[in-house]
């Protein structure tokens, strides 16, 4: 059985709609999950990115195209009242879910995910998170230095291992990154020998071309 570690920042809904698909996208592989909360905003500060909602027309892209990808699916999904959000006590109310070194299980992860993305509400309003947490039940505070350090290190960890965005996938040291990545994750989980072979490193050694000006 091979360990799967999902990174993942509730403010994607793409990593919504990838945590709602991914039983069904991998059904009949074998694996366990780890859930990694990061923090995206760590993750574009690093990699010098925009996110998808600071450019304004890809914002009213994303947000049409993952309404279709929902609808098309079956998948509930509704806009926070505000995007982007303040992730941080969600993220933390995550990690505040396991003991000390420990990740989120699914339901928690689940919990947190619907939070976010049923009903359209406002994410931080406090009587909701309120209610979060007593629905999650922390065996920590969320708001102690020890939960924090455990959020900045888990992104530091995803940096390192080349995470750039959220939703990414990492097994056998391959990343896979988003919603669109699932069928090419479950290819690897299955054995395909084109991960083991020659293309899977020589897809990425395109010869850098032009490069625009900073």
């Amino acid at each position: 059985m091979k360990t799967l570690t999902f990174s993942f920042d509730p403010i994607s809904p793409y990593a919504y709609l990838a945590f709602e698909q991914l039983p069904q996208a991998l059904e009949g592989c074998s694996y366990q999950v780890a859930y990694r909360p990061v923090l995206f905003a760590g993750l574009l500060g690093y990699w010098g990115q925009k996110g998808p909602a600071e450019i304004e027309p890809k914002r009213a892209w994303t947000f049409r195209q993952v309404a279709w990808v929902a609808h098309s699916l079956g998948i509930p999904l509704a806009t926070p009242a505000q995007h982007p959000f303040n992730p941080l006590a969600v993220l933390r109310l995550a990690l505040a879910s396991a003991p000390a070194g420990g990740l989120p299980n699914r339901r928690v992860v689940e919990l947190l995910m619907h939070h976010v993305w049923h009903g359209g509400a406002d994410v931080n309003e406090p009587q909701r998170l309120r209610a979060l947490a007593d629905a999650v039940a922390p065996q920590r505070d969320p708001a102690s230095d020890a939960v924090k350090a455990e959020l900045r290190a888990h992104t530091e960890v995803a940096v390192e291992h080349g995470v750039f965005g959220v939703p990414t996938m990492e097994v056998d040291g391959k990343l896979f990154w988003g919603l669109d990545a699932l069928p090419m994750l479950r290819a690897a989980l299955l054995g395909d020998a084109w991960f083991e072979g020659p293309g899977w490193k020589a897809a990425a050694q395109a010869p850098p071309g032009v490069r625009r000006r900073s």
